[in-house]
């Protein structure tokens, strides 16, 4: 092996790397909304926890990626550990996947439907069609669809590579002597665990395995333990990721750190006796690299096997290696680790970005009351939600903007943007809410009172603003089109009733029927009750732009009341449930 072959072999790696994780990344995102969904199947049952792990690692290619997700979920309240636990060990038979896939190099037949599978002839129309939609379709699902098949374009010629590299090994005899040495199953299981903490893939380590063992001086005797090892070295990637996180977190990574160890120490135990008291002649012979998958997907089938009915023994033993501590635990609002897996990112900041709504519709209900009676507690109440919708506006905005900057599909790119808009207009509502607390405060301070007529105008339009933040609230929360297209209308309908109450209050003043101090306070509430309305508009207008994957809000809003039938009706509705004419 000359110094050409190693050029070849690092370049034929690093590309085999590169393609792992193009691969990985463009599936993830092709899969955009499926990954929310196998999410909300994540429940207590075991064979539904394990077929998500099975399935999320599938679909992303790697074991150590999801158990990070794994880990974020936790650590963030998305998941228990009891469903973490079921989750883990389906993660270990989905990434098993990947040595399948490169098994299919090693396909040696003179058939030519055979010949037609290996990657050397599939890999270049598979370069073909994926620069094709990638380069020249302006469908981002097929932009998706073109870079798997460039990411598997490049893992492949990257495989063929590094075992054209390495083929001439064979004959070096150091070479012979490394491997003679792994068959001690303890120094293969060293090996197998360093090589993967390393490149902290466990896919990968096996793909490189695959790809020595086109040598032939690798044995099964020898490639077993070393696949027993990478399953250890592939927790690596979870231990790193819960550094900094709860204790929770901290267990989904100790789970997937002793699932893996337990089980190898088993298996481990029952090959070395199977191989001292039977001695297989199997285990002597050259493994192949469609004997590798296998040996790859029975080890982890059975590690699955022997741990599955034993989660409750694995809760307890986590428990133990990671005690309580004396202090409580908070849960990461937004996780970082979730970045990892973008869709589900985005659900979790849906998740906060809702509770930031509550906070904020309750507070206005909240000044809303407060006006009709100041009660201490409820300004308290007021201010600490506003200071929580400051706080969730600060985490949200800026884990939004890092998830835009994340391989992301173009629908889950617009709900980011959508929900970048919503956040600030649910944190103004908050302000509102303070602004209309501290009006109640100056009318109490100063022992104001508005008129009786004013007190019935007062109740018209906070009516109003009641229903308009629960429609733009029930809007927001359930993707409600109905409720979103009725808060337009109720909107129009605030706006003449801040115009109608301006002009009352004007008369009330020039009659010597109401204080200037009082009605510098009527106008600065009027204000703030119709920038709220404003606010909510712009909710709905984007929950209808979601609907209609529209990104013209502005011009969403002109359509529906310039064109809609639904507007005017509503519009009519809302003029006589909310009008002024009975109030002299």
């Amino acid at each position: 092996m000359d110094l050409f072959d190693v050029l070849s072999l690092v370049g034929g790696l690093s590309l085999f790397l590169f393609g792992m994780n193009l691969m990985g990344q463009a599936l993830e995102k092709r899969a955009g909304g499926k990954l929310r969904s196998l999410l909300g199947k994540l429940t207590t049952n075991r064979a539904v926890g394990l077929l998500t792990g099975l399935g999320i690692t599938a679909v992303i290619q790697s074991s150590s990626a999801a158990t990070v997700m794994v880990v974020g979920f936790v650590n963030s309240g998305l998941m228990t550990l009891k469903q973490a636990i079921n989750v883990i060990m389906g993660a270990n038979i989905g990434t098993t996947v990947t040595a399948w896939i490169l098994s299919l190099t090693g396909i040696d037949s003179d058939s030519l439907f055979i010949q037609l599978l290996k990657p050397a002839s599939f890999t270049p129309v598979a370069a073909l069609f994926g620069i094709i939609l990638y380069m020249f379709s302006r469908d981002t699902k097929k932009n998706d669809t073109g870079m798997i098949l460039l990411g598997f374009a490049t893992l492949m010629f990257g495989m063929e590579t590094m075992s054209g590299a390495v083929a001439g090994l064979g004959d070096v005899p150091a070479f012979q002597r490394l491997f003679i040495m792994f068959r001690n199953p303890v120094l293969g299981v060293l090996a197998g665990t360093i090589l993967t903490a390393i490149i902290q893939s466990s896919s990968a380590s096996v793909g490189i395995l695959q790809a020595l063992a086109v040598t032939g001086q690798i044995s099964y005797g020898a490639a077993i333990p070393i696949i027993m090892g990478q399953n250890i070295g592939t927790c690596v990637t979870a231990i790193l990721s819960s550094v900094g996180a709860n204790k929770n977190a901290k267990r989904a990574a100790m789970v997937h750190l002793s699932f893996n160890v337990i089980g190898t120490a088993v298996w481990l135990t029952v090959f070395c006796l199977v191989k001292w008291i039977v001695h297989p002649i199997f285990l002597d012979g050259p493994a192949s690299l469609l004997g590798i998958a296998a040996a790859h997907s029975v080890f982890n089938i059975l590690c699955t096997l022997l741990m599955l009915p034993l989660g409750g023994f694995l809760e307890r033993l986590v428990t133990r290696l990671v005690p309580d501590s004396s202090q409580p635990e908070v849960l990461a609002e937004l996780d970082e680790r979730l970045l990892a897996t973008p869709p589900i990112a985005l659900k979790r900041c849906r998740e906060v970005a809702s509770d930031m709504a509550r906070e904020a519709v309750d507070s206005l209900k909240e000044a809303l009351e407060c006006l009709k009676e100041y009660k201490p507690h409820l300004a308290h109440s007021i201010r600490a939600k506003e200071d929580k919708t400051d706080h969730y506006e600060d985490i949200l905005g800026t884990y939004l903007v890092k998830l835009s900057t994340r391989p992301i599909s173009g629908e889950d790119s617009a709900e980011a943007a959508k929900l970048l808009k919503m956040i600030g207009d649910f944190e103004r509502i908050s302000d509102h809410a303070v602004n209309l607390l501290e009006s109640a405060e100056e009318l109490r301070g100063k022992e104001l009172a508005f008129t009786d007529a004013a007190g019935l105008e007062l109740e018209v339009i906070t009516s109003a603003v009641r229903e308009i933040l629960d429609l733009s609230l029930r809007a927001f929360l359930e993707d409600d089109l109905e409720c979103a297209v009725m808060v337009e209308p109720l909107e129009q309908v605030i706006d003449r009733l801040k115009e109608q109450m301006r002009t009352r209050h004007i008369l009330r003043l020039q009659q010597g029927n109401c204080s200037i101090d009082a009605g510098f306070i009527w106008s600065d509430l009027l204000t703030d009750l119709e920038r709220t309305s404003d606010h909510c508009s712009n909710i709905a207008g984007c929950v209808m732009d979601m609907v209609h994957q529209n990104m013209n809000l502005h011009e969403s809003l002109r359509e529906f009341r310039s064109e809609s039938e639904n507007f005017n009706r509503n519009f009519k509705a809302y003029m006589n449930k909310y009008t002024l004419s009975k109030i002299g």
